[in-house]
């Protein structure tokens, strides 16, 4: 497998294209219950292809590259990416789990997202682990697909590259007390902890979709709440988490930032990090974040890299 730092992209995978569509690629038909029972009896799915389910069923959608990353670091010999891909196949003819790509005007997408089907949720209640997926949870729109991919990329590269990592949160819900609403985390949330002191960060991602400003004004509404009310143990946090977007690009960035600062949605008890889906790729993510100072000599914000130890 190809390592993340040579990738040579010019722009994200996971970023949102002009006319892009989502396009079912896994297998029609009928399989009972029993063929798929005989398939385990005889060897065909076994302890593997479980492990599987329980890493997409966690991730919801998920690529077979990011299972590949995950498997590693979990310590699951899978062999190669082409014997895993070869798997995932028999899973999806199985209707244990089920494939998209997304094509455009541009062509298909070079990756394919993995999710459940109806019988990878029995197979899952079989063994006692709980599963809330639904069939409906199929039909999400591209643009809430690619915020879990590049939530995905995110916290990975956080697992794999950041010795401090503890442990992740793949959909962490946050409680906005005044508004009584409890709404998700986009891109989910690392734990790092260092000489027994821990910080946690949360990733809100941020795609080009349809009025992608209105819902980023709703959005920080929201976390304004939380933050001006927060006190320890609100919402599963011990402290006050470090808030962080991750942006399509570069530009995609200072877009997000004049959003929130157009429309007074800075958050005074700290301060907005941002980063991109193609800094995730870096060798190190020391210097990934940016932060937007306001240089007082012209009056006018300048976008600073942020270099953080800790993230060595």
């Amino acid at each position: 497998m190809v390592e993340d730092n040579q990738i040579e992209a010019k722009s994200s995978p996971f970023a949102i294209r002009e006319g892009e569509v989502k396009v079912f690629d896994g297998k029609d038909g009928y399989v009972s219950m029993n063929q798929i029972i005989h398939k385990i009896n005889l060897g065909h799915i076994n302890d593997l292809h479980f492990k599987i389910l329980e890493i997409v069923n966690e991730f919801e959608f998920i690529t077979s590259r990011q299972l590949c990353q995950i498997l590693a670091w979990k310590g699951i010999d899978y062999k190669s990416q082409d014997k895993l891909n070869n798997k995932l196949e028999q899973m999806v003819k199985s209707k244990i789990l089920t494939r998209y790509y997304f094509s455009s005007e541009e062509g298909k997408g070079i990756y394919r997202i993995y999710c459940l089907e109806k019988m990878g949720k029995y197979l899952l209640n079989s063994r006692g682990i709980e599963c809330k997926w639904q069939p409906t949870d199929n039909t999400k729109p591209v643009a809430m697909l690619k915020k879990r991919l590049a939530g995905n990329q995110t916290i990975l590269a956080y697992l794999r590259k950041v010795k401090a990592f503890d442990e992740y949160t793949v959909k962490p819900a946050i409680t906005a007390k005044t508004l009584s609403k409890v709404f998700k985390v986009a891109g989910g949330s690392v734990k790092l902890t260092k000489a027994k002191k821990s910080i946690i960060f949360i990733f809100e991602v941020i795609r080009r979709e349809e009025e992608w400003e209105k819902k980023l004004v709703e959005k920080m509404r929201l976390y304004q709440d939380f933050y001006a009310n927060f006190v320890p143990g609100d919402s599963g946090f011990p402290t006050m988490p470090q808030l962080i977007f991750i942006c399509e690009d570069e530009k995609h960035m200072a877009e997000s930032f004049k959003t929130i600062v157009t429309n007074r949605l800075e958050i005074p008890q700290l301060k907005l990090y941002f980063s991109t889906d193609l800094r995730q790729n870096n060798e190190t993510l020391a210097k990934t974040l940016v932060e937007f100072r306001l240089d007082e000599a012209t009056n006018k914000y300048k976008m600073d890299e942020i270099e953080l130890k800790l993230l060595d």
